[in-house]
């Protein structure tokens, strides 16, 4: 697809949960395309999409179909990336990548446009997308940071089944209808029933007993708050949701923060939605999250068990400002910084 002006874009990944909801937001919001590919495996190949009301093949990614591009927005995984995306900068291409491969990586930045935009300064072609669970609380928390470092963070997670991609959405519907028909629930893509049931987050433990997820998180935010003393220590959830993630935080500060100066800073922080009504108990749903772009917070209240913390509640769209949201906004900050 080609227009007047604009960008050469290539989504790779584009058939995928993350993917289709980038394609979704680039046109949304307006992005400036000059010419769009939707790259994908061999196998998706053939497939079509829309975009602003065009019909657009899905292309098998190749060193042809890289050539030539502006920037790579890419959610096809680690071992995806780390394949094609040297290749694309080798073309002259900026990549903003989604999977956990260069996360971590020094020269790599690892980029929260409401809370790093100058990091992207330092790029050197590939920009690291975070993990959801860390894009929504570190927006909530930066806010915070900002006027009072933190000290401690413990964090619990919510996270539904849109983090495990479409097929594990699929898996959530079809294991509820199983159970309410009185059969037994069929898992392929979780290791256990998800609908009706929870458990920790199934990726790989270390010998601490923490799992990738959880270490995604500690080791993320540091990066991103540029505090490598930062502590935090995380408990992931899979939880039978169909789409948001949530979040239970308890965060130690230096010194104590009062609740209603902590509320005004979050009422006007840039990517939050501050939701509360006690009178009603009535706080963010997942559900209330699912499509929004903000991340919603609310339930703010002081700890009752140490005058330095404060606790509180979010909820945040996984593929939407946890995944897709979060890499346009990249781009939009690097067109904005004339560094695209």
């Amino acid at each position: 697809m080609v227009l007047a002006q604009g960008l050469r874009v290539g989504i790779l990944g584009a058939t995928g949960a993350v993917g289709t909801e980038i394609l979704a937001i680039l046109a949304e919001r307006l992005f400036p395309v000059a010419e769009l590919r939707l790259l994908a495996s061999p196998r998706s190949a053939g497939q079509t999409l829309s975009f602003r009301e065009t019909v657009l093949p899905v292309e098998a990614v190749s060193e042809q179909t890289l050539k030539g591009l502006d920037l790579i927005l890419a959610s096809a995984g680690a071992s995806v990336s780390r394949q094609w995306l040297p290749i694309a900068l080798k073309g002259g291409a900026i990549a903003i990548d989604n999977s956990s491969a260069y996360r971590m990586e020094p020269n790599v930045p690892l980029v929260v446009p409401e809370v790093n935009p100058d990091d992207l300064k330092t790029h050197q072609g590939i920009i690291a997308n975070p993990n959801c669970t860390t894009i929504l609380m570190t927006v909530a928390l930066w806010p915070l940071h900002q006027v009072r470092p933190i000290r401690r963070i413990v964090v619990a997670t919510y996270q539904s089944a849109s983090g495990a991609g479409a097929k594990a959405m699929q898996e959530l519907k079809d294991q509820a209808l199983d159970i309410l028909k009185g059969q037994p629930p069929r898992t392929e893509v979780f290791p256990y029933p998800l609908a009706f049931n929870l458990f920790p987050h199934n990726s790989p433990l270390n010998e601490q007993g923490y799992c990738q997820e959880e270490m995604k998180m500690v080791n993320e935010t540091r990066k991103i708050f540029h505090a490598p003393e930062l502590r935090l220590t995380a408990t992931c959830v899979r939880v039978p949701v169909l789409r948001a993630h949530s979040e239970a935080l308890n965060v130690e500060f230096a010194e104590p923060f009062p609740v209603q100066e902590a509320r005004d800073r979050l009422q006007k922080a840039p990517g939050v939605q501050f939701v509360e009504d006690w009178q009603r108990n009535y706080f963010p749903m997942p559900l209330e999250a699912t499509g929004k772009d903000a991340v919603l917070v609310g339930r703010l209240r002081q700890d009752i068990s140490a005058p330095n913390a404060l606790e509180l509640w979010l909820c945040g769209d996984q593929i939407r400002k946890g995944a897709a949201l979060n890499a346009v906004q990249i781009a939009e900050s690097l067109i904005a910084q004339g560094l695209l």
